[in-house]
């Protein structure tokens, strides 16, 4: 039997191997011929060593950029009518939107991803208002449009930007690898670590991250707060790394750098937070509470599928340091015993609504639905 391609586009390989590992090895095990079309980077030759065939292309992540943009589409145009792909998989923003002209200019089949709205809809502008007519003009032709939560697909059905007839899933994400992030024991030292896991971005909640150290550390001194996660990230919102080693040298933050394996980091850690201002589905939450971490969050959109009140952590106002700081108060004043029954409860909830296995399995299935 001839092998089905697939052709996966995002705007970075490193999005790929970390969210969508487990289903790019399903569906090589399933024998199809799996192609990748992003940005080189480091995890670019580990998508190959895994059986990828890979094809570079550059993508102006910083914003709208119709020159640059229009040689994306066109480049993408080119690599899909030379591979000729039985079905094209488009993850975040512009490959969804230029990827799926270039598709539809094809006549190829294409399954839309919304993994999250990201700045541009955090901050209403033009460029807002350009992406969601771009939006509008591609998505009404996918195959297939799966949505990583129920916030996300109501406000793009309230801007009419999906069309009734395009068949629509709600798929959180690829789910946890339970196996991999198995259950540990919460720690017993008497010291409190809350450690932020993530892009040192301000639209993840950064700054309030660090106002709520800054009052803390003031009068305690057996509680930390970690940072892990990239620095100099190609965003309108980033961190510079002369505001980061500020926050390191006044004490108020330890930096542990960024770690392909954040599992050993998430085992030392008494509490995970991310006061984002949206997420699509945070996978450092998914991580966390599959490892038995109690997580302090943002009542959002991404953020509230995962963390529910008092259940396995707690969330409080978006943008709204003073509620964090009463939320990360809140759980300091817990007993060893509480904040242990908090892990045990979102390890639970992960193997119940995140099992990565059943989740590949329903992506698959739509996957086929269109190949046969």
């Amino acid at each position: 039997m001839k092998l089905k391609k697939i052709l996966i586009t995002s705007n970075t390989s490193w999005y790929l191997f970390n969210f969508r590992l487990g289903l790019i090895e399903e569906l090589i095990n399933e024998k199809n011929e799996i192609y990748i079309v992003a940005p080189e980077d480091k995890y670019s030759l580990k998508l190959i060593k895994i059986g990828c065939n890979f094809i570079s292309i550059n993508f102006d992540n910083k914003g709208l950029n119709p020159f640059k943009d229009y040689i994306s589409y066109f480049n993408l145009k080119k690599i899909y009518n030379r591979i000729k792909p039985n079905l094209i998989l488009n993850y975040t923003i512009k490959p969804v939107i230029f990827g799926s002209l270039a598709a539809k200019k094809l006549s190829i089949p294409y399954i839309n991803n919304i993994t999250g709205l990201g700045t541009v809809f955090i901050t209403r502008n033009w460029v807002t208002f350009f992406v969601k007519f771009l939006y509008k003009l591609v998505l009404k032709y996918s195959n297939y449009i799966f949505f990583q939560n129920f916030d996300d697909y109501d406000l793009f059905k309230k801007y009419n930007l999906i069309s009734k007839s395009t068949p629509i899933d709600i798929i959180p994400g690829t789910g946890i690898n339970l196996e991999k992030f198995e259950f540990s024991s919460y720690p017993k030292s008497k010291n409190i670590i809350f450690l932020y896991i993530g892009r040192i971005i301000k639209d993840k909640g950064f700054l309030e991250f660090i106002e709520v150290a800054k009052k803390i550390i003031k009068s305690r001194n057996d509680i930390k707060f970690q940072v892990l996660g990239y620095l100099n990230v190609k965003n309108r919102t980033a961190i510079t790394k002369n505001q980061l080693e500020y926050f390191i040298n006044q004490g108020y933050i330890e930096y542990l750098g960024n770690s392909d394996d954040v599992r050993p980091f998430i085992k030392k850690a008494s509490c995970i937070v991310l006061p984002s201002y949206r997420e699509g589905l945070p996978k450092s939450l998914l991580e966390a509470a599959s490892m038995g971490r109690p997580i302090i969050s943002t009542n959002v959109t991404g953020c509230r599928e995962i963390v529910f009140e008092g259940k396995n952590g707690f969330l409080c106002n978006p943008r709204d340091s003073k509620d964090l700081y009463h939320k990360t108060i809140e759980f300091i004043t817990l007993s060893y015993n509480d904040k242990k029954k908090l892990g045990i409860n979102g390890r639970k909830i992960m193997k119940k609504s995140f099992d990565e296995k059943k989740i590949i399995q329903k992506i698959i299935s739509h996957i086929n639905e269109i190949l046969i």
